[in-house]
């Protein structure tokens, strides 16, 4: 009989991007350079064959889970869930040892069925932590993929953690224009730059994204990762917009602010936004200031799953100031600004 052990949460980055955007040239990296970890990486390739799994220089601690029935967020959501049980059963027995779990989706999946997998099942919600997910960009073709695949955008908007790759193969008039592009998608995520997937691993894994916490990061800009592995700023991001809108993109990133909030009227604000437009909202985060109330109110949700708690305390009433950052698929702005301005306090 095999003794059960207790482990902790299994921590799992959703590694996401458009076809040809380097996520295989990425996980070999990784691996190439990963010594102190065992992984699991479930793959996923659109069609019969699972053609990037003989990509993968897999090492005899890697074990690689290949889901070639379709798209993960799609005909196949119920394997994740399936797959993510039995590896669960495999690890707390024993069976198993593995430390972390990479799901790289297929370049035409939305990412948005597969996050919903880690909020909605109770035995994936209590053994798993979803940390991150990360989009790679193809500076190369990102422009033409924004114009004609409304799943680019969708993939982008999304993301925390934002990988440019191919931008050798591109000019300093093309990568700014791609720089622009993405943060008015989405002006939350950090983008670090990867040639040949040359990125540190603390710059991807581990980032707790989906802790709630009192930071909310809005335009922390565009960094390089150089030769000797040192960050560098790069890009000036756009200054803070109360909304940032995309060329012909349908999705945006929208800033509600205002001061110290009534407990109240910001709950019932909430619950109609999430009902109302949860759908549309791919990404949502808060940091919000209640009155009478010395904690920050920390929200973050995707789509209608949503998360409240409250984090530590303001340290000067000047810093008071309420902020939800919202990335989204089009939204009245005008008309929500108006009601979330009406949940200030009196």
């Amino acid at each position: 009989m095999i003794e059960q052990v207790s482990l902790s949460l299994l921590p799992v980055t959703l590694l996401t991007g458009f076809l040809g955007s380097g996520k295989t040239t990425l996980i070999n990296y990784l691996l190439e350079n990963n010594r102190n970890e065992k992984i699991i990486i479930i793959e996923n390739e659109f069609g019969p064959v699972n053609v990037d799994s003989n990509l993968l220089n897999v090492s005899s601690d890697i074990q690689i889970v290949e889901m070639t029935n379709g798209c993960i967020c799609c005909t196949v959501q119920g394997e994740l869930t399936d797959a993510l049980h039995k590896l669960h059963s495999q690890r707390i027995s024993g069976e198993l040892q593995f430390d972390r779990l990479i799901i790289e989706t297929t370049g035409l999946a939305d990412p948005a069925p597969i996050i919903q997998t880690f909020f909605i099942d109770d035995l994936i919600r209590e053994t798993i932590q979803l940390d991150a997910i990360i989009t790679l960009v193809d500076a190369q073709h990102i422009l033409h993929h924004l114009d004609e695949h409304r799943v680019a955008a969708s993939q982008i908007g999304f993301a925390d953690r934002i990988i440019l790759t191919k931008s050798d193969c591109v000019d300093k008039q093309q990568k700014t224009e791609v720089l622009n592009r993405i943060h008015k998608i989405n002006n939350k995520a950090v983008i670090f730059e990867a040639i040949n997937g040359q990125i540190p691993k603390s710059q991807w894994l581990d980032i707790h994204a989906f802790a709630l916490s009192d930071e909310l990061a809005i335009n922390k800009g565009f960094f390089v990762i150089n030769p000797s592995q040192k960050l560098e700023t790069n890009f000036k991001p756009f200054p803070l917009q109360k909304r940032a809108k995309s060329w012909n993109d349908n999705i945006c990133s929208y800033l509600f602010e205002a001061g110290e909030l009534d407990i109240k009227k910001i709950g019932v604000f909430m619950d109609a936004l999430v009902e109302q437009y949860g759908n549309d909202m791919l990404r949502y985060k808060g940091v919000l200031a209640i009155k009478n109330n010395p904690q920050r109110l920390i929200v973050q949700g995707v789509h209608k799953v949503v998360g409240f708690d409250y984090g530590s305390p303001w340290q000067k009433p000047s810093e008071k100031i309420s902020r939800l950052v919202v990335i989204s698929r089009t939204l009245p702005f005008d008309e929500l600004n108006q009601l979330f301005l009406e949940t200030i306090a009196e």
